[in-house]
């Protein structure tokens, strides 16, 4: 583990590559995950030889290797619609008690840009289309797992460059899952030359613990070699959301090995994953390597929990 960073990537990194997968495809990436009927599933982006992605899955015993691929996608564009004609993209998941079914929140691009598309499934064989949720430009979604304050809550990322925006982490709020009120500031990127300077959107769907929500996301910097995404952490009161306590200044993973350095998209590491085991208290998180590969990372929810209440209280 490298000194400065809280999470251990895992030495059989990558996990899964395009050369795991049943039919041809170019590359895996960015994926969902669940603990599901004793197993992980993952629900990956897969893009294909011409550049459009969709979401497969793929289940392991233990979530680190073993894996078996399903042969087709879960979710893929259909003919007719052209809001999805360029594919799924960058798949959350999260269980909601309630219905009883998985939420899987992913990004439908089609023409218009970047849309919100809401999709659930029971058991990850079969899907249910519920359609698009945030209207273009808008991506990096997810649902928190239980209603707050009677009403659902989704944090995502539009595209707001009006009045200041650029790329921030914003939530709304819904009775029905289908319509949803104007979006509410939760986090923005930082001023200057902070890792986080240029935008942010979450990672997994946030967990719930006794200290509040624990936020994963991305933060990018332009630099003069590019976009550089590393991995940071905040934490969001448990019943209002919108109210940061507390955010570390530093990134906890960053694109350091070469598989999270060279590939199609450089210097990035994305995750969309995130599982904790209460017994042992291990985080695992999953995400893409340079746009090309799925990789694991591991920590102790109490080691990340204790750097963020050392950090700076939110103001």
């Amino acid at each position: 583990m490298n000194a400065h960073e809280l999470f251990e990537r895992h030495p059989g990194n990558p996990i899964l590559t395009a050369g795991d997968w049943p039919y041809p495809v170019n590359a895996v990436f960015n994926p969902a995950a669940a603990a599901y009927d004793g197993q992980t599933a993952l629900l990956a982006r897969v893009e294909d030889r011409r550049g459009i992605s969709h979401l497969t899955v793929a289940r392991s015993a233990n979530g680190v290797d073993g894996w078996t691929v399903a042969p087709e996608p879960l979710l893929a564009p259909a003919d007719g619609i052209e809001s999805e004609q360029w594919g799924f993209e960058d798949a959350r998941v999260v269980w909601l008690d309630e219905l009883g079914r998985w939420a899987i929140t992913c990004t439908a691009y089609g023409p218009a840009g970047p849309a919100v598309f809401l999709a659930t499934t029971e058991d990850f064989d079969t899907v249910e289309r519920h359609g698009t949720v945030r209207h273009p430009e808008d991506k990096n979604a997810a649902l928190l797992p239980h209603r707050i304050g009677g009403r659902w809550v989704l944090l995502h990322r539009p595209k707001t460059e009006f009045g200041g925006g650029r790329g921030e982490i914003v939530l709304s709020r819904s009775d029905d899952l289908v319509s949803w009120s104007a979006p509410e500031q939760v986090l923005r990127p930082r001023d200057g030359a902070w890792w986080d300077s240029l935008r942010i959107g979450i990672g997994p769907p946030p967990l719930r613990t006794d200290h509040g929500w624990l936020l994963v996301y991305h933060g990018v910097k332009d630099t003069v070699a590019g976009d550089m995404y590393r991995v940071g952490l905040a934490l969001l009161d448990l019943d209002e959301p919108t109210h940061v306590l507390h955010r570390l200044p530093t990134w906890v993973l960053a694109p350091l090995a070469d598989y999270e350095r060279t590939g199609d998209v450089p210097n990035v590491v994305f995750p969309c994953g995130l599982l904790h085991d209460e017994a042992s208290d291990e985080i695992r998180l999953y995400y893409g390597a340079a746009d090309s590969s799925i990789c694991l990372a591991t920590a102790r929810l109490h080691d990340l929990i204790e750097a963020l209440l050392a950090a700076p209280r939110e103001t």
